[in-house]
């Protein structure tokens, strides 16, 4: 039996905002009708806890009513063709929902929650979190997302799968959040590589082969590419 080739899908906002689930880069710098400074920062949460718990709620009762579309079913069948490998901005659990079997959460998980103090504390949720709902160390419960201004503790986990990538995929994303969009940076010079979205990133792709269209629309596009491979 031949090993199949390691296939590395970056995915962004691009992907999930087909599900109707909305982002920062379609909408003039607000995520239903916030500013991410109010909602997604460490200063913010220091701030107003119970401002930001109620924007996380809001956005896990949006993943839960959201389905999978084209783009995340058309990644999980690929399976039957590669190892793949999805590194995914997006909170949400669409990828999972489709079928895919390995997903790395580089900015975390809308459905789980952790210790404000220990990231190490970590619980699933589909409820919403309030104020009071504490940890077992006693302190208040926030969710497992990583805001603005914080490490992104999973990005060396993200690297080394990168770099071992015999193909990689960029599926929509701008490429405009660090350090997920140095990713690109890492891959082996030479290897097949990919990128999806309506509004190609005009800088650091040269060497990507470019579907401008959205994520839905190209998917086929993109997967018959990768299987004349």
């Amino acid at each position: 039996m031949s090993i199949q080739k390691k296939l590395v899908v970056l995915t962004g906002a691009g992907i999930s905002a087909e599900s109707g689930l909305k982002t920062f880069r379609d909408s003039d710098g607000l995520w239903e009708n916030y500013r991410l400074e109010e909602v997604a920062t460490p200063t913010a949460w220091s701030r107003d806890p119970g401002l930001v718990l109620s924007f996380y709620n809001e956005r896990r009762r949006g993943v839960a009513a959201a389905m999978p579309n084209a783009a995340h079913f058309g990644l999980a069948e690929l399976q039957s063709y590669f190892d793949v490998q999805i590194i995914t901005q997006n909170i949400d659990d669409l990828h999972e929902r489709a079928g895919s079997s390995k997903v790395l959460h580089l900015h975390g998980e809308i459905f789980k929650m952790r210790s404000e103090r220990n990231s190490s504390l970590l619980y699933q949720i589909r409820e919403d979190i309030q104020l009071g709902d504490l940890a077992e160390d006693g302190c208040q419960l926030r969710p497992d997302v990583v805001w603005f201004g914080e490490p992104v503790d999973r990005m060396q986990d993200a690297i080394a799968m990168a770099s071992a990538a015999d193909i990689f995929v960029v599926i929509g994303t701008s490429l405009l959040v660090y350090p997920a969009a140095s990713l690109v940076d890492f891959i082996e010079p030479g290897i097949p590589a990919f990128v999806l979205d309506k509004q190609v990133p005009a800088s650091g792709l040269s060497h990507f082969t470019a579907i401008e269209q959205s994520a839905t629309e190209g998917i086929s596009v993109l997967c018959a590419m990768l299987q004349n491979l």
